[in-house]
């Protein structure tokens, strides 16, 4: 290390360490903008049981959607449930109370860094939600905003120079963006850094989350990464989950363990929708997606999430219903990295799922999905070959089946998928012929002659 930087680490560590300071404390240790409450205590006990980046099955919870009441309460009562759906990390949208400046009522446009909206609860809900979580061995991750905040959060009067400015010192939105309601944090403050670090502090240990999902990673430059994961990293007794909302090579470096899997979802919907690219350009996306990244480390695969389903379309929608949907989960958890799930994907969900407002999912429907998702997932979560093994593709020349076999040591898992809206005749491959296998769901013995017929959307989990 050398002397520029040991002087930095060491005003960066009193800042951080500001909540075992008096009042005698020189400024120089006081963080610009505390919470109400001057230091941090660690709420409960860190949980020693957060999941490994390959063991991971995420659940996004979009909090307007997820129950009637819009909140965090709601959440806590379903939590049985997403237990029950073998998902061991949950991801909450933002908590944050929202700007009202030229507002859209974004949970994206952050109002306070310090507090829960009062439209989700409190903090003591969200401590109450991650005890439970925890109890339930399931980690918490919460959403953050860290490229640009509310018109109206304090920051903006107080530390206007915390802001990126035009040449007559208005403060702007991101840049390249529409984003009106939300004005552009200044990255070149390096006081405005140990502000939002300071923050992020504030909710490891006074709400016990396990970790962070950034948003619009992309947009925030390599070393503020590097230095707010490097310094989180440092708290007593923790090991933190990081997802970068965003595909640049150096997240990894900064020490994200999950990007985005964008490619691999394209190629999804292209396979399903109406261009019907053949199940090759599948295979080719994970190749590319995974050529920059490190040993240990994961693409975040998903058929949905919060900007699809509210802006673009549902699972239901882009897949042609619950079995195109469900068959489009199966091939996108099992092939290589790690599972998303978002609020309502499970129920199958036709209509569009905002966020900027409330729109309750109706969990009575749709039992018989919820029940494959269970399945699938289940089976994923038991077997090490399913979430370690390196996938190996079969080609199908009539462009119509996905199939890839997962060895790890003496176990193998094979997925066979017809990702066309037609019962598919499909050839099956030399190195696969006369096979025999148990079906991971059904636990019937499957054997694989020269041809296997599979109905429109049809997929085998076969383990041997």
């Amino acid at each position: 290390m050398n002397m520029a930087r040991a002087t930095f680490f060491f005003l960066f560590t009193s800042l951080l360490s500001f909540a075992a300071c008096k009042k005698e404390c020189p400024p120089d240790t006081v963080i610009e903008n505390p919470p109400v409450l001057v230091g941090y205590q660690q709420y409960g006990i860190p949980f020693d049981s957060v999941p490994e980046t390959k063991n991971i099955i995420m659940y996004e919870v979009n909090l307007r959607a997820f129950s009637s009441g819009g909140d965090l309460q709601g959440v806590i009562n379903r939590l049985d449930q997403l237990k029950a759906l073998n998902v061991n990390v949950i991801w909450l949208m933002p908590i944050y109370p929202i700007g009202q400046i030229n507002s859209v009522n974004s949970p994206y446009s952050v109002k306070n860094y310090y507090e829960v909206g009062s439209e989700f609860g409190t903090l003591a809900d969200l401590r109450t939600l991650t005890t439970e979580a925890h109890n339930r061995n399931m980690a918490v991750v919460v959403d953050w905003v860290a490229n640009h905040t509310a018109w109206d959060n304090p920051w903006i009067t107080q530390h206007p120079e915390w802001y990126s400015q035009d040449g007559n010192g208005n403060i702007i939105i991101p840049p390249g963006t529409n984003w009106n309601d939300v004005a552009d944090l200044n990255y070149d403050n390096a006081t405005m850094r140990l502000n939002m670090i300071d923050a992020m502090k504030y909710w490891i240990l006074e709400a016990n989350i396990d970790g962070l999902r950034c948003d619009y990673a992309d947009g925030v430059p390599y070393d503020f990464w590097k230095q707010a994961i490097d310094a989180l990293n440092t708290i007593p007794n923790r090991n933190l989950i990081f997802l970068a909302e965003g595909t640049r090579a150096d997240h990894y470096a900064a020490g994200f363990q999950m990007t985005y899997a964008w490619d691999f979802y394209n190629a999804m919907r292209n396979i399903y929708t109406g261009s019907g690219a053949p199940p090759s350009t599948l295979y080719s996306a994970n190749t590319a997606e995974y050529l920059n990244v490190p040993s240990g480390k994961r693409k975040l695969r998903f058929t949905t999430n919060h900007d699809e389903s509210a802006w673009q379309s549902t699972p239901m929608q882009f897949f042609n219903g619950k079995a195109g949907a469900t068959c489009a989960s199966v091939i996108t958890t099992y092939y290589n990295g790690v599972p998303l799930i978002y609020t309502g994907q499970e129920v199958g969900r036709l209509s569009n799922v905002p966020f900027f407002s409330n729109s309750p999912i109706d969990w009575t429907v749709n039992l018989d999905m919820q029940q494959n998702y269970r399945d699938m997932l289940a089976f994923y979560s038991q077997s090490g070959v399913s979430r370690y093994g390196t996938p190996v593709p079969y080609a199908d020349g009539a462009g119509n089946v996905v199939c890839f076999k997962k060895v790890l040591n003496a176990d193998q898992v094979l997925v066979i998928a017809n990702v066309r809206n037609a019962t598919k005749s499909y050839s099956i491959p030399t190195a696969l012929l006369n096979s025999t296998w148990t079906n991971a769901i059904t636990g019937a013995s499957v054997t694989l002659g020269s041809s296997l017929s599979l109905s429109a959307y049809q997929y085998l989990i076969l383990k041997n």
